[in-house]
């Protein structure tokens, strides 16, 4: 039997695209590709981190989320991708992805109504494509590219293609950017 892809750890084989979740400018030297699972509590120690990264050095880093749930551990980070995906359909991913983080506790059906309804969406819609499933295809096809970049457990990064093996904490992940930073004399 043949394999459909080739395995490439530690290179990000997906490159990122214009349909990826993105924050930072288009010219940042540094792109930083996270596969996350909201209900991974590694993922939520590694949430601020990323913010204070993108704070203290937005200008010259691009970063860039990808579903990657881990069903048989994390049983509502499917569903929570998915309340994301619905929330980026209307214009407010990030708000959606940055109060995943900070309610982990809350991913369940149903309290993430609760997080539905404090980013202001309509909330018996969002709810009824959450149910409905309407955007499985966006978190699998985020999932596929994981896989065949060999990603096995989150959070996993990957700074300009290249897996990061220092781990999400600081300082290792700001170091691993100012790397490139300095590198590319920024």
């Amino acid at each position: 039997m043949t394999t459909p892809f080739t395995l490439a750890p530690g290179r990000l084989t997906l490159s990122v695209t214009d349909e990826d979740h993105v924050i930072g400018p288009a010219t940042a030297p540094a792109t930083l590709v996270e596969y996350g699972d909201y209900q991974c509590p590694y993922c939520g120690l590694a949430h601020p981190v990323v913010q204070d990264l993108l704070r203290v050095r937005g200008q010259h880093v691009r970063y860039f989320f990808r579903h990657f749930p881990l069903t048989r551990l994390h049983p509502h980070a499917e569903m929570a991708a998915e309340a994301a995906e619905a929330a980026g359909a209307r214009g407010r991913f990030w708000r959606m992805h940055d109060w995943l983080f900070d309610h982990q506790d809350r991913i369940r059906p149903a309290r993430l109504i609760e997080g539905v309804a404090a980013l202001v969406l309509p909330t018996d819609e969002v709810i009824a494509e959450i149910n409905n499933h309407v955007y499985p295809d966006r978190v699998q096809r985020d999932f596929a590219s994981g896989v065949r970049t060999g990603v096995r457990g989150t959070p996993t990064f990957f700074v300009n293609g290249e897996r990061h093996n220092g781990g999400y904490s600081l300082p290792g992940l700001p170091e691993a950017v100012d790397r490139v930073l300095q590198a590319s004399g920024r």
